[in-house]
């Protein structure tokens, strides 16, 4: 069954001096501040679009992995995954770097490695990201 999800942002001012904020409307889960100081200098309390791009990359990686171990038989007890997202002012996201560490009963590390590449080539984040380098670390 095809989900179409829907975030909301509103902003206000110039790029430097202004401010918006943006709704998880599809969850309702919350309304995020942004500004271009917590997107280029410091997070301040506030969110930004790469931040969040790290949020569903996460997310979607863990469910990619979680579902090629269980298809091949060794599902996981539990799975820790971080993102991260480099933006540099002037040239956008300039790489995503993938950590991971997992409790998968019965199988060896490089079984998990070949898991884990598998799940950062396919999960449908990573395929629309591949314009950007993304790296991955077994933890």
């Amino acid at each position: 069954m095809a989900t179409t999800r829907n975030a909301v942002a509103h902003w206000e001012g110039s790029l430097l001096e202004g401010a918006g904020h943006v709704s998880l409307a599809s969850s309702g889960v919350g309304t995020f501040d942004v500004t271009w100081a917590s997107r280029a200098e410091a997070p301040e309390g506030r969110t930004s679009p790469e931040e969040l791009i790290a949020a569903a990359h996460a997310a979607c990686f863990s469910m990619a992995l979680s579902s090629a171990l269980a298809k091949g038989g060794t599902p996981a007890a539990a799975l820790d995954t971080s993102v991260e997202v480099d933006f540099q002012p002037g040239q956008g996201i300039t790489g995503i770097r993938i950590t991971v560490a997992g409790d998968v009963p019965g199988l060896d590390a490089a079984g998990f490695a070949a898991a884990a590449e598998g799940a950062k080539e396919n999960c449908p984040v990573s395929q629309a990201l591949r314009a950007v380098p993304i790296t991955l670390h077994l933890a």
